[in-house]
């Protein structure tokens, strides 16, 4: 199993080196530059062409993917165009915020996807099973951007349950409650955007949990384990839906991307302070440092996610780990 990671991980470095050569020429390629902002049609041109100077976007394409390539991978992600400060500072603050919505969306998707779909299965042909199939389908069909303005324009707007925007309370507010109240806090701001990141991917986990059950609840070693007289909630849970799990561990791996995507989108709707609005923020202003640091950043999240997946299938399916075993 180690060394089969450590393989992944080997394989990981082209990857991820070939996707910041990407990102770089893609963003280049878009119309303007960042000095545009700061200048009109009415402008010195030559104070125009100072600055292009000073921050580098004279020179020939190539030479400006060699600079920033070199300095990039020594950890030197450059001064941020739009915020005035360095890259490493903005994304510092933006990053703990995306994963924290993208974790407790992962924890809605997989206890919820699982939990009703488990159930779905076991109410085969019921009238349970058929209303949790038409809730799922709705979820799965609903746009989440639509879905993210309607629970904001319902729950907060209309009925006032939850805050339309930040993570927490105005800083008077939240530095007078107790440690307690300020997870309640933050629990009642991240709701609403947790819940429309997550939704869409709960009813796709839900609806591979009713399959993957149903096919295993009818396997000859769930009937045997019957057949021996153990307790119902026993077969289930210990033999079927640990096999049941397999391929929802792979969707989950998969929807990493998902969220992460999924969290521009939800963010810049929430007003959430995480990558999402710095990578909005950062192409309405040609911020390039930004844009590719960001970017980078959240592929490489997703090659993260893919190698957790992997684990996780080995604490699941020990065939996994005894293969890692064998090739050592």
């Amino acid at each position: 199993m180690i060394a089969y990671l450590i393989r992944r991980l080997l394989g990981a470095i082209p990857l991820l080196f070939g996707i910041s050569t990407l990102i770089f020429f893609v963003v280049h390629l878009a119309p303007g530059d960042p000095t545009s902002l700061y200048f009109s049609e009415d402008s010195d041109p030559e104070i125009a062409e100072l600055m292009r100077h000073n921050f580098g976007l004279d020179r020939p394409l190539p030479e400006q993917y060699g600079i920033w390539i070199f300095r990039f991978f020594r950890g030197e992600f450059g001064w941020s165009y739009g915020h005035h400060r360095p890259v490493a500072d903005v994304l510092r603050e933006a990053v703990p915020n995306t994963l924290l919505l993208s974790s407790v969306a992962l924890v809605l998707i997989f206890v919820l996807g699982v939990a009703t779909g488990m159930l779905s299965a076991v109410k085969h042909h019921s009238t349970l099973d058929k209303i949790i199939t038409l809730v799922t389908f709705f979820f799965y069909s609903m746009p989440g951007f639509w879905f993210a303005l309607m629970l904001l324009l319902l729950f907060s707007y209309q009925l006032g349950w939850f805050p339309s925007s930040h993570m927490r309370s105005m800083e008077f507010i939240y530095e007078g409650l107790t440690p307690l109240g300020r997870l309640a806090d933050r629990l009642h701001h991240i709701a609403l955007p947790a819940i429309a990141l997550g939704l869409g991917s709960y009813a796709t986990v839900a609806r591979y949990t009713r399959a993957s059950m149903l096919e295993v609840i009818r396997s000859d070693y769930v009937r045997t384990a019957r057949a021996k007289g153990l307790p119902e909630r026993t077969v289930l849970f210990r033999h079927a839906l640990r096999n049941a799990l397999l391929p929802v561990i792979t969707l989950l791996g998969l929807h990493i991307p998902f969220l992460i995507s999924g969290a521009v989108l939800i963010e810049t709707i929430f007003g959430w302070p995480g990558m999402g609005r710095v990578i909005v923020t950062g192409i309405f202003q040609r911020d390039y440092p930004l844009i590719m640091a960001s970017t980078f950043l959240a592929a490489s999240m997703v090659v993260a996610g893919n190698l957790l997946a992997d684990i996780a299938y080995g604490f699941v399916d020990p065939r996994i780990r005894h293969a890692g075993e064998e090739e050592r």
